[in-house]
């Protein structure tokens, strides 16, 4: 059983809840500081981080019942002191500030290298899609870096002559002494306190999925509010971003098995926000919660067209053909416009190009497992699990991160993946160019086989460096090499054409 709850007693019992004796430069005196651990039991789910969300809120309520509450994660910090006077500034406004129920910043982070190594920095969905969201209604609830309206967050729904009441309740809270306030916050959070109660489905943060926020951000659109995005050119929060490999792929895991588990579940954005939202809203929700199953045209497009180059079989329309340009062009105007967001948003071009092989790296190992195991819970094959993204990497590994150096160093079933397709895809360009060399076949029924097949090895050479050249403790263990090997030699011998 855990059970912590710290309330910091004022000598002078004040009834406010507030120590006279603790004041700042000025004389002011400094509020209470209170730390809450929640009481937990084996026998009773604890829901996660919206259970530890849901029991802040109700203890909030006891000590201030503030009608504005920000939301942080843990290693957040405040980067920018007028972010609490601008999201103030939104709820104010007189045209629009009744129908906004929270405001969100974009998530912002301080250790990410000048070439983005990982694909960490979000810039382009910070600046770009986040606001996007904006001109359909509001950005999604993303879990942290968010100001919220109380009692929106708490089930209440839009009406056009809403008015915040910024002073309810006040008056009780003076009412109380700092022991009463203590005892009434202690009962709120225990395991029991939401047994028989909307607590987790029409209150408050909901619960059942890995990505809580997401969820809950789209209950409050569907009752008829807006949120706001908030992109000072001062981040108004910081934070630490994932520095390995491993870390990375975790926590895209999450988020893509939690938006894949919304979309099919009752919640998603095309059935419980249909006559709710707008279709564009709905689609803009929707490009989230597809983001798993994306996994698997990318994994045949990064397997089936080089072994179809390896054994002679054009997958795509020959150079001179008219139909090959639509290939052509999609495959030039999406690089050349993903390039030119990211250098314009503050990516070197070595960072956008770390961005592409990331891009295919989580497709074809994040997203693919969120996408197993989102299926697996629907056919009761396994339970939601909530697995938290660490942070911390030792001297070694964050100095290679700083060096831009791609870091493996332990076995997993992820690294298995990517270092076969990058193998596979290397002996089947090889083996490719020269059967269509010694052959003396025309090779431009192969031309867009060959391109995608020397981009992907292109794209993949910091995984053969860790394979074949580096030694240090970041590099590919020798044990996933030979587990890679031998699926290629398993893929290569197997008739698929």
């Amino acid at each position: 059983m855990e059970y912590r709850n710290y309330l910091k007693r004022s000598p002078t019992n004040c009834s406010d809840g507030k120590d006279r004796d603790a004041v700042d430069n000025e004389g002011n005196v400094l509020p209470t500081l209170v730390y809450v651990a929640r009481e937990k039991r084996p026998q009773y789910h604890h829901n996660f981080k919206a259970g530890a969300m849901n029991a802040l809120i109700r203890v909030s309520s006891v000590i201030s019942n503030s009608p504005i509450i920000l939301n942080v994660d843990c290693d957040l910090y405040s980067n920018n002191s007028d972010a609490i006077r601008d999201a103030l500034c939104f709820f104010l406004d007189e045209e629009m500030g009744h129908k906004i129920a929270f405001v969100q910043h974009p998530q912002n982070y301080t250790n990410i290298a000048k070439n983005n190594m990982y694909g960490n920095s979000f810039n382009v969905l910070n600046q770009v899609e986040l606001r996007g969201f904006d001109g359909v209604g509001g950005p999604l609830y993303i879990g942290t870096g968010c100001f919220h309206r109380r009692e929106i967050l708490c089930g209440r729904r839009f009406t056009n002559d809403y008015k915040e009441v910024w002073d309810r309740g006040m008056k009780e809270k003076r009412e109380l002494s700092i022991y009463q306030t203590e005892e009434k916050a202690k009962s709120s959070t225990t395991c029991t306190y939401e047994h028989n109660t909307q607590w987790g489905n029409e209150i408050a943060v909901k619960y059942g999925f890995p990505v809580e926020d997401v969820i809950t951000g789209l209950a409050i659109h569907c009752r008829g509010w807006k949120s706001v995005c908030n992109n000072p050119p001062r981040a108004a929060f910081m934070g630490v971003g994932p520095t390995t490999l491993a870390q990375t792929i975790l926590q895209h895991k999450r988020w893509s098995e939690g938006n894949f588990s919304i979309f099919l579940s009752k919640y998603c954005p095309f059935i419980f926000g249909n006559g709710s939202i707008s279709l564009q809203h709905q689609m803009a929700y929707s490009v989230y919660g597809l983001w798993a199953p994306n996994s698997l045209p990318t994994l045949y497009y990064a397997v089936i067209p080089s072994l179809g180059l390896l054994r002679g079989t054009p997958l795509f329309p020959e150079i001179m053909s008219p139909w090959i340009m639509p290939f052509i062009y999609v495959a030039i105007a999406k690089n050349v416009y993903s390039a030119y967001e990211a250098l314009f948003y503050g990516e070197t071009l070595r960072g956008w190009w770390n961005g592409q092989r990331m891009w295919m790296v989580r497709r074809t190992t994040s997203y693919l497992y969120g996408t197993i195991d989102t299926v697996r819970k629907l056919l009761g094959l396994s339970e939601m699990g909530f697995a938290v993204s660490p942070k911390v990497s030792d001297e070694e590994e964050s100095k290679r991160c700083e060096q831009g150096v791609m870091e493996f160093g332990a076995s997993s079933p992820e690294y298995v993946i990517i270092a076969t397709v990058a193998w596979l895809n290397l002996a089947c360009l090889v083996g490719g160019l020269c059967k269509i060399l010694t052959s003396g076949e025309a090779s431009r029924g192969f031309f867009l086989q060959v391109v995608l097949c020397g981009l992907l090895v292109i794209i993949n050479v910091p995984v053969y460096e860790a394979m074949f050249i580096r030694k240090d403790g970041g590099s590919m263990p020798f044990s996933v090499t030979l587990v890679s090997t031998g699926f290629v030699m398993l893929a290569l011998s197997v008739p698929l054409f």
